[in-house]
């Protein structure tokens, strides 16, 4: 009998994965399913990353330890609401492929992919002594796509040697569809898994603990408009982040629970300098300049991978003023934003020498599940026009926003605080914290739109309008001595809280000299308040400004 729980190694910060199994196998489950993201392993074609965070073999490894069987789901689809639904973007640039079909240019893609995937678990299986007790490959085939000879091409590509068994379960399921989403009370639940478990009906749960996704790896849904997927992940699941709902633990065996994962409030914090966007470009790649505008995927760079996430910035010279048919800028002054819906922006006269007009595009999320991943383009896909005259000659900046950023970062000219700033602009403060840093959440109250970084790792995004108004901040990302933290927006007061809708803790002071840890925060906002003014009471994010906590993370 199955009894699964679906764990996301990459959605998880590797020091908590003991921790989530844990709590798994202490609510009764013998087994983990986990989806395997190709978009993460395979950032550029041929290059491989199982390192880390996507140390796939070391997840299952601890599975096996700590008594859990695995469920594994390569893809190559995966979904999961994931960018692209867990495909790499670079597989855009081909004008001829065909996602997930038996097209030429796909499947000697995939092919590669699984020639490297597949020899990292084949010793894992089951009948070789490991925990992989079966394999789903791909997901959900059928809503969008019907190519009858692409199943068949899996099922044999993804042959597990040395036993070379196919998956045989899907002959004893139902006929019908069984996936339906939607919120149960403890008791239903319990009533359901009771059910189960006396008629011998193997099942999973998704998401037993859905995580957080960090960075921009969020996909989005594209029915009636553009939704880009919230940071945090399966917010309906029994263990929450680090922070598990009554109802986690309702039906539950006999290995004993374990302790709740530590987490903290730290003291509210300041933050002291920015830096405006344009004074940031210098200290990013060699921007690729064009006649006619180039998408994110389409980019000449990352050794011809294009750009997979992130912003694009596209500049060009402009000497008069009308309609132009995204956020928009003259020289340094916001003109507004343009959407899939809103299109059209007024340009002001221009009376004196020309001006220099930009565009900066924000990557949401690709879509995930829809036949309009096929699409899938981010930046301008087509001309830029001015009384219906295309523009052209552009300067395009890719902001991928990585490590090696922040570190060239390090040595700009960040400018003190003193009032209000410019967006879009980076933002950089101070966290202190105790000798063992915990996890919590961030919170800023009076900030719009932007995402958020600490140490150079990417928290996620956050947004105003909500839902989600906290980010998880894990605790083993925050390292003794100081922590970089940053971001966009104008100075504010930040506070950590144990969780996102705990009682908000009074407005903090400000920071004092660090009596121990100290992290550095820096923040990315794209737009701000009209007014420019913002909240001195921050107290919805964690870190090391805004608040710290883990629900759904």
């Amino acid at each position: 009998l199955i009894l699964g729980g679906s764990v996301h190694y990459f959605r998880v910060p590797r020091a908590s994965w003991r921790d989530r199994l844990l709590k798994l196998r202490a609510c009764g489950f013998n087994t983990v399913t986990t989806y395997v993201p190709w978009n993460l392993h395979e950032p550029e074609r041929g290059t491989f990353d199982f390192s880390g965070n996507l140390d796939l073999e070391a997840f299952i490894l601890l599975a096996e330890e700590v008594g859990l069987w695995v469920i594994l789901r390569p893809g190559p689809y995966i979904c999961s609401e994931m960018d692209l639904g867990g495909l790499p973007s670079w597989l855009l640039q081909d004008p001829t492929s065909q996602l997930r079909t038996t097209n030429r240019s796909f499947v000697n893609a995939v092919n590669k992919y699984f020639d490297h995937l597949i020899p990292r678990v084949a010793l894992l299986q089951y009948l070789q002594g490991g925990p992989i007790i079966a394999v789903q490959v791909e997901n959900e085939y059928g809503f969008f796509y019907k190519d009858e000879a692409y199943m068949p091409y899996l099922l044999q590509v993804s042959r597990l040697p040395p036993s070379g068994r196919a998956p045989t379960l899907r002959a004893a399921g139902p006929s019908f569809d069984l996936c339906y989403f939607s919120s149960s009370s403890s008791a239903e639940v319990e009533k359901s898994v009771s059910e189960f478990i006396r008629y011998g009906i193997s099942f999973n749960v998704y998401m037993f603990h859905g995580g957080t996704n960090f960075g921009f790896m969020n996909g989005a849904t594209s029915f009636e408009k553009h939704r880009g997927v919230t940071t945090s992940y399966g917010k309906c699941s029994p263990a929450r982040g680090c922070f598990p709902l009554p109802v986690s633990f309702a039906v539950r065996p006999l290995p004993p629970v374990p302790s709740p994962t530590p987490k903290a409030v730290y003291p509210s914090l300041k933050l002291s300098h920015y830096l405006p966007l344009w004074e940031a470009l210098p200290y990013l790649q060699r921007p690729v300049t064009s006649n006619v505008p180039i998408n994110m995927e389409n980019l000449p760079i990352n050794n011809g991978n294009g750009q997979s996430f992130g912003f694009v910035l596209y500049e060009m010279t402009i000497c008069s003023g009308a309609a132009l048919l995204l956020q928009v800028f003259l020289n340094e002054t916001s003109l507004g934003i343009l959407t899939d819906v809103y299109r059209d922006i007024d340009i002001p006269p221009i009376t004196q020498e020309c001006q220099l007009l930009r565009i900066l595009v924000e990557n949401q999320g690709r879509v995930n599940f829809s036949w309009k991943i096929q699409n899938q383009r981010k930046g301008l896909i087509g001309p830029v026009t001015l009384d219906k005259i295309p523009l052209n000659w552009f300067t395009i900046y890719s902001l991928e926003l990585k490590t090696q950023f922040f570190k060239k970062l390090r040595s700009a000219c960040w400018r003190p605080l003193g009032g209000p700033s410019s967006s879009p602009a980076f933002h950089l403060g101070t966290l202190m914290a105790g000798s063992s840093p915990q996890d919590t959440f961030l919170q800023l109250l009076g900030w719009n739109r932007g995402c958020v970084f600490i140490n150079g790792r990417n928290l996620g995004r956050y947004w105003n309008i909500g839902p989600q108004e906290a980010l998880y901040l894990p605790g083993s990302w925050l390292q003794p001595g100081t922590n970089e933290v940053g971001g966009p927006s104008p100075p504010f007061w930040a506070q950590t809280c144990p969780h996102p809708r705990a009682a908000h803790p009074a407005r903090g002071s400000p920071l004092l000299p660090p009596p121990c840890l100290s992290f550095q925060i820096v923040l990315f906002e794209k737009e701000k308040s009209g007014s420019g003014v913002y909240s001195t009471d921050v107290r919805r994010w964690a870190g090391p400004g805004p608040q710290v906590g883990g629900a759904g993370s």
